[in-house]
């Protein structure tokens, strides 16, 4: 006996063939030889054993993973002992075409079995599926942004590196609000995760912190862009979808930044920058979530949820309580939490590289009572409230509007100061409703006669 080594393409190919027939009928040995028999020019004789040893690891035919079970054939094979006769391998002589089926539906998401499913799904043709999902790597390459599917623009932050958007255009953003509302939403975020999620908040996630001895918070570097395209599949396997439709998932929520889009950002003029600044570019020159796409932000949440998970033990271990809304990650405790801010700050860090996530050890910070102790805006030494600061500006850009007209305190151009204004006094009543009613008071004193919500 000798083990004679196929040649990797033609192996590729003769599992491919093997793994489309085994999955083509009825699942028992007798079935499965035969067909695979008949896939084949001739019958080797290390056929048999690997269907049994396919049969001993798949006790259910593997149907939502036919690449997986190919791969698991290809392996097979080589392990196989081969007689002199069949050093050379066999040909293909016929392809089944399995029908393709969802595997195990853990949360109630829709069935979709093919990618034909998900462009009916979505009401597009197969082209328009495959022009949305760029299979041919289009929005990396071409010149002319109107071949791409998103448009880009960035906002500056001050000591950071710049704030990339990636705006999906109409098309792909229907597509995915329809992805994100009729699909993910039906996935649940981890308990202790308060952003983007129904019923809860930033005022629920302040709120989880009033009256703590310490409150610790970190923050994760280039989030969205960290979380690369082989964390979505993932999610979209976990879900129960066939690998070609998680792959088409996968492709319609994460993008490439384009290499002359990225080359066209400003360069940070501080030198302390540049690393963060390579770094961003970097992953942004991978598949990654988009900012500023509508499924990125549940998305984030579910590839973070073994981060959740284990951040979650970490503070129960020292009687504390965590959260996460985005990026901003929150502890807060007792003695035990205050006496290990450092280690804890450290330990947080290193289960964020595990995951393949980063900690912006510039923006953690530790706060105490005798200090102001915030949590996503929301001051939480007592209660949720509003810093006073904040409350004060608002006071005093209504009382200027009343004296001068809302025109003359629109410095920044907000395109409906009306709308603008009533959306921060709601903010404040959200957290503290007496300065709500005072805000409020302060705002129907304002004459909106002659403006144009500028």
């Amino acid at each position: 006996m000798m083990r004679a080594v196929y040649g990797g393409r033609r192996r590729n190919v003769i599992s491919r063939c093997l793994a489309d027939a085994l999955l083509a009928g009825v699942w028992n040995e007798r079935s499965m030889l035969r067909r695979a028999g008949l896939a084949l020019d001739r019958r080797p004789a290390w056929l048999r054993p690997v269907v049994r040893e396919v049969l001993g690891a798949y006790h259910r035919p593997p149907a939502d993973r036919p690449r997986e079970l190919a791969a698991f054939v290809a392996a097979a094979i080589e392990r196989r002992p081969r007689a002199a006769d069949d050093a050379a391998p066999p040909r293909v002589r016929r392809w089944y075409l399995p029908e393709p089926q969802m595997g195990r539906r853990r949360w109630p998401v829709p069935p979709l079995a093919s990618p034909a499913d998900v462009a009916a799904f979505l009401d597009l043709s197969e082209g328009e599926l495959a022009w949305l999902a760029d299979t041919r790597s289009l929005e990396r390459r071409v010149a002319d942004e109107s071949l791409r599917n998103y448009a880009y623009t960035w906002l500056a932050r001050g000591g950071r590196p710049v704030r990339v958007i990636e705006r999906p255009k109409h098309r792909l953003k229907t597509a995915q609000r329809r992805l994100l509302h009729e699909l993910l939403d039906w996935i649940p975020a981890h308990p202790r995760a308060h952003g983007f999620t129904r019923g809860r908040s930033a005022l629920t996630n302040a709120a989880a912190h009033v009256g703590r001895t310490a409150v610790v918070r970190l923050d994760l570097e280039d989030f969205f862009a960290s979380i690369d395209a082989r964390r979505i599949y993932g999610i979209f396997r976990t879900a129960g979808y066939p690998e070609s439709v998680a792959h088409v998932l996968t492709a319609l929520t994460t993008n490439v930044v384009p290499e002359s889009s990225w080359a066209a950002l400003p360069r940070p003029g501080d030198p302390r920058q540049i690393a963060a600044h390579h770094a961003l570019g970097r992953r942004l020159a991978t598949p990654h979530l988009p900012q500023g796409a509508p499924t990125s932000p549940a998305l984030a949440n579910l590839a973070a949820f073994a981060l959740d998970r284990r951040l979650s033990g970490l503070a129960a271990a020292l009687d504390a309580t965590y959260t996460r809304y985005a990026d901003d990650m929150t502890f807060s405790g007792g003695r035990a939490l205050a006496s290990r801010c450092d280690a804890v700050r450290a330990k947080v860090a290193a289960i964020a590289r595990d995951e393949g996530l980063r900690v912006n050890e510039r923006k953690s910070a530790v706060m105490t009572r005798a200090g102001r102790q915030r949590v996503c805006g929301i001051v939480v030494n007592e209660r949720p409230n509003v810093a006073r600061t904040e409350y004060d500006r608002l006071k005093a850009i209504l009382h200027n509007a009343a004296m001068r007209g809302p025109a003359a305190e629109n410095r920044a151009g907000v395109a409906d100061f009306r709308a603008h204004l009533l959306g921060r006094i709601a903010w404040v009543e959200s957290t503290n409703r007496a300065r709500g009613a005072k805000l409020r008071a302060r705002f129907d004193r304002i004459d909106w006669a002659g403006e144009t919500a500028e």
